[in-house]
């Protein structure tokens, strides 16, 4: 069963649901997970459905809309990679809070931009007992180059110095269409639409901001420090949208207990159904159940 919760991070009020186990006791805590969308998502896009696997696992399960970012409160659309590594401290206090949850036994799970976050928020925070990054951003200044052309990249550069001059001095930053920025493939761009479609808080454009703070935002500098807590990293190898070589530096870079999984045959969205969303979940489930046991 699932209940709407709020909570704040940084004065800013946020929206979120807590899924429980139904076999949860009075007065019995269980280990908890705190769900961490990416990009231009929601709590509502895909999130529900890990949170029913990992809920029918055991454990109590939390997701969130960041700050300005669907039912929460705060600048619309804005994409500030640090104030979502505060929104997931927030979240895992919360979480934490709560009187099923065992404070001391938390997990992050994150897919795309939201599995770069949750391993720079498990490098800086220690209450993190396990990771799971899922088809995560390692360092965006080369993602954001792998998946373009010269010209595409140094354009792309161009207006980002450009708005970053206007922010200074006028306080706005210009919209861009969120494809201009993210620039996906065409099975992407399909998938990605077709989720975003039926959904109110599907956001298509944002702050031209969000190039320079990509550009400044490499989980991977600091991923070492995640040691001895576990991190299984999972991607796939037909990922055109975050290339697998995001997965695979991280990985290099990271101190043990650590996992890499790389599915085969599938792209990016792919990962959230079908045959892919089922190896994605065995193997979270999997390294959740020998690293962070519910119970």
């Amino acid at each position: 069963m699932s209940k709407a919760v709020s909570f704040y991070s940084e004065g800013v009020k946020l929206a979120g649901d807590l899924f429980l186990p139904a076999d949860v006791k009075p007065g019995e805590r269980r280990a908890g997970i705190v769900l961490c969308h990416g990009y231009t998502g929601v709590r509502s896009i895909y999130l529900p459905d890990n949170a029913r696997v990992l809920a029918e696992a055991g454990y109590v399960v939390m997701s969130f809309d960041y700050k300005g970012w669907g039912d929460s409160e705060g600048p619309k659309s804005r994409l500030a990679p640090y104030s979502r590594v505060a929104d997931v401290q927030a979240a895992l206090t919360f979480l934490g809070a709560q009187p099923e949850v065992d404070a001391a036994r938390l997990g992050i799970y994150g897919t795309s931009y939201g599995g770069a976050t949750v391993v720079f928020v498990a490098a800086v925070d220690l209450r993190v007992r396990c990771v799971v990054s899922v088809v995560g951003v390692g360092n965006g200044a080369r993602w954001m180059r792998s998946v373009r052309r010269p010209d595409e990249y140094h354009d792309l550069l161009t207006r980002g110095v450009a708005d970053r001059d206007k922010r200074v001095l006028t306080g706005v930053s210009d919209l861009a269409d969120r494809n201009e920025v993210l620039l996906p493939d065409r099975q992407s761009a399909e998938l990605g639409a077709a989720a975003r479609r039926d959904n109110p808080g599907a956001v298509t454009q944002l702050p031209l901001e969000f190039v320079d703070d990509t550009l400044g935002f490499n989980p991977e500098w600091i991923v070492d420090r995640i040691a001895p807590r576990p991190v299984l990293f999972i991607t796939t190898d037909d990922d055109r949208l975050v290339p697998p070589q995001e997965s695979e530096a991280m990985f290099a870079r990271a101190g043990v207990p650590k996992k890499l999984v790389v599915l085969k045959g599938f792209g990016h969205y792919e990962v959230y159904g079908g045959e892919a969303f089922r190896q994605v979940m065995d193997e979270t489930v999997a390294w959740y159940k020998t690293h962070l046991p519910a119970r």
